[in-house]
């Protein structure tokens, strides 16, 4: 499925997307060879920062979209739930099946009683994002969108007062560039190209920061391995240092930022040795990097988003956004740094979302917290009804949420009505009432930007969907219908929806995007440098942030950057810490069905130390039992060296059948919200790990 066979020839090349939850938003072309099969997938060579490159994964797209596994027909519960027994019913039966559900919670909890699920199994706008007009037009439950970049992008914009930063093109004119907390080569392939370019252009250097040593960091000319949950002490020693050997800018300083000599002052007793003590990092490698980031005037700072899943992840995020800030890189080409882009495209979503329609005083439930809703938790409920139904699109949370057992024991009520709409029978829609086949985006118009990096692009279909498989707004639109809600938006089509979107944000319209392919949303080198000042009144970077206006949770933060101690530590009982960074042929659990990953990847397997094995007795290849104060999982083990002594890993978010007591890995991760407005601590839990037979905690 994933080359061409002998008698298949290419009718032609089709322009698309990729949907993936992912910050490259790569712009495609999609080898058709008829009108319902695709062949190979290739990146857009004329697009400025896909440049003809994309990830395995999508290349091989085929596998996926042709897969013999495909929902293709609406199905409903025949057995137990979750059992796995379901029969097969027409779109009608389903979709009025799934309404009478959604009205008789209504009627018995009030319209909160319902709530819409849903995350970025796509990130085109309309089809992920559609299901909220539906949810402000009835009324129901609201949702914190917590899960993956609430930590990042609010220790991001503590500092910088914006959701953007350098355009991540500017790499390529690097001298020096820091991917911090991000393996680029399994989760963002374009970085690696612009890195690769810088090398060859200007002979730059790379610094990664990484507990693990993954495929980025083997070509790094030098790689810091802090214990997961220190990034904070480790910046502040570099900094400490940059202060100290007189790299700090000083006439940035007091034009651009706030309370500099305080923050001065503040680091004074955060040196190296210090850093060390907390990170594992020694001194030495913090002073060589602090030297090297000092001397580069053209250093670019890559922040990805795995450091910001710890419990004092946004402070640690912002401790390294202050970095540039004391050197006053932001004023060079090649220099700064990037988090995220997703406020550069500023688009009027009132159609899509239905913002017009969205009412006051409804409850606001965090999408992390989904297993102790579920489980009735009355503070997680706001105070408010039990939810009583479900309809979830674009996530699978019965594996990829935090706390497992919890969300196990939440969608096995009897009690709780499911849809989900998918395109595999995932964990979560074996467990639903009604499950409905969904497009996959070679099906449907979307339309697309990114958070990292900065184009505006739109797709339409490049095949028709298989069996009677509906796209996202086809089905928000059949249910709305059904339960009597109005909205404009519900009578357009999706590229209608899409045209009066772009119209109405300034932009082309739907003929001139598909046209040009792609709209360039990036601002003057000024503007995304912040050398006009950056997003607050006082145009200052803010060493000293207000968390409290950034989340409920924000009052207990620390006033400047510092090592915040509120991690899950190492204890005797506990004394290893683990991560669970992305697979790289996964992307969450997209992937994990098709034969090019599986292959791959194989199974799921705990990385850790030889030497933090030898005294436990386990071997490369032996079968282990992980424990967290959550659960537990069994595994098999596989010896590296690379990683950090102390620290075990996890990769890709596998089904739970694939481990061998049938529990995926997020049953060991706790649900505990993130300062200061919540998120997921996914490399955030002290565990123990043991051989198989004796599994149970270290005593």
């Amino acid at each position: 499925m994933s080359s061409l066979s002998a008698n298949e020839v290419i009718l032609d090349l089709q322009p698309s997307v990729c949907p993936h939850d992912c910050p490259s938003a790569c712009s495609l072309e999609v080898e058709r060879i008829d009108e319902n099969t695709i062949g190979r997938i290739h990146g857009a060579k004329g697009n400025s920062y896909t440049q003809g490159v994309i990830c395995a994964k999508v290349a091989r797209y085929a596998e996926r979209a042709h897969h013999p596994d495909r929902l293709t027909t609406p199905l409903k519960r025949a057995g137990a739930k979750g059992g796995g027994e379901f029969v097969p019913i027409g779109w009608d039966q389903a979709l009025d099946e799934v309404a009478r559900q959604l009205d008789c919670v209504a009627a018995r909890h009030g319209p909160e009683g319902v709530w819409p699920y849903y995350y970025a199994g796509t990130m085109g706008q309309l089809q992920r994002d559609g299901i909220n007009r539906l949810r402000h037009v009835m009324g129901y439950s609201g949702q914190e969108k917590t899960i993956c970049t609430a930590p990042a992008y609010a220790g991001w914009s503590a500092g910088t007062g914006a959701c953007w930063g350098a355009d991540p093109r500017e790499m390529c004119n690097s001298d020096l560039i820091v991917i911090w907390g991000c393996n680029a080569a399994a989760t963002q392939v374009n970085v690696m190209t612009l890195v690769a370019q810088a090398r060859k252009r200007r002979s730059a250097r790379l610094i990664v920061v990484d507990p693990d040593l993954t495929p980025t960091a083997q070509k790094a000319d030098l790689h810091l391995q802090p214990l997961p949950g220190t990034d904070g002490a480790l910046a502040c020693a570099v900094m400490h240092q940059l202060f100290r050997k007189g790299y700090a800018d000083r006439d940035y300083l007091a034009r651009y930022t706030d309370n500099s000599q305080e923050l001065e002052s503040h680091l004074a007793t955060r040196t190296p040795s210090w850093a060390e003590g907390i990170s594992g990092v020694p001194a030495a490698k913090i002073e060589a990097f602090a030297e090297l980031y000092g001397q580069t005037r053209r250093s670019f700072i890559r922040l990805g988003l795995g450091f910001s899943r710890s419990r004092n992840g946004a402070s640690n995020v912002h401790a390294v956004s202050c970095l540039p800030a004391v050197t006053g890189a932001w004023q060079v080409q090649g220099g700064g740094a990037l988090l995220g882009s997703s406020a550069l495209f500023n688009l009027d979503k009132r159609l899509i979302e239905g913002l017009d329609a969205q009412r006051t005083g409804i409850r606001m439930l965090d999408m992390s917290r989904i297993g102790a809703i579920l489980c009735g938790s009355a503070d997680d409920l706001c105070g408010g009804p039990e939810v009583g139904a479900l309809l979830i699109q674009n996530t699978n949370p019965m594996a990829v949420a935090p706390d497992l057992n919890s969300v196990r024991r939440g969608f096995a009520r009897e009690d709780l009505f499911v849809c989900v709409h998918e395109q595999f029978m995932t964990e979560t829609a074996q467990m639903a009432d009604i499950v409905l086949p969904a497009t996959c985006f070679l099906e449907h118009a979307d339309l697309y930007q990114s958070y990292g990096q900065v184009h505006l692009q739109v797709a339409r279909p490049v095949i028709a969907p298989p069996g009677e498989c509906r796209s996202n707004h086809r089905v928000i639109c059949d249910l709305a219908a059904r339960l009597g809600a109005d909205h404009p938006g519900f009578a357009m089509s999706e590229e209608e929806i899409i045209d009066a979107t772009l119209r109405s944000s300034g932009y082309p319209d739907l003929e001139a995007m598909a046209g040009a392919r792609w709209h360039d949303c990036s601002k003057s080198f000024d503007e995304m440098n912040f050398l006009t000042g950056f997003n607050w009144p006082d145009g200052r970077f803010r060493f000293a942030p207000d968390w409290n206006s950034l989340g409920r949770l924000g009052g207990a933060m620390p006033r400047l950057p510092d090592h915040w101690n509120v991690i899950d530590g190492a204890s005797r009982e506990f004394p290893f810490r683990m991560i669970t960074p992305p697979a790289r042929t996964f992307l969450n659990t997209s992937f994990s069905e098709t034969p090019g990953s599986l292959e791959k990847e194989r199974k799921p397997r705990v990385r850790m130390h030889p030497q933090d094995a030898l005294p436990l007795g386990i071997e490369h290849g032996s079968r282990v039992a992980v424990g967290s104060r959550s659960g537990e999982v069994m595994l098999e083990a596989s010896l590296f060296a690379g990683l950090a002594r102390g620290v075990i890993a996890v990769e890709g978010v596998w089904p739970g059948t694939a481990f061998d007591n049938g529990q995926g890995i997020n049953t060991l991760i706790s649900a505990d919200p993130i300062a200061p407005a919540g998120g997921a601590g996914f490399h955030d839990t002290a565990v123990w790990v043991k051989p198989a037979a004796t599994s149970g905690p270290c005593g």
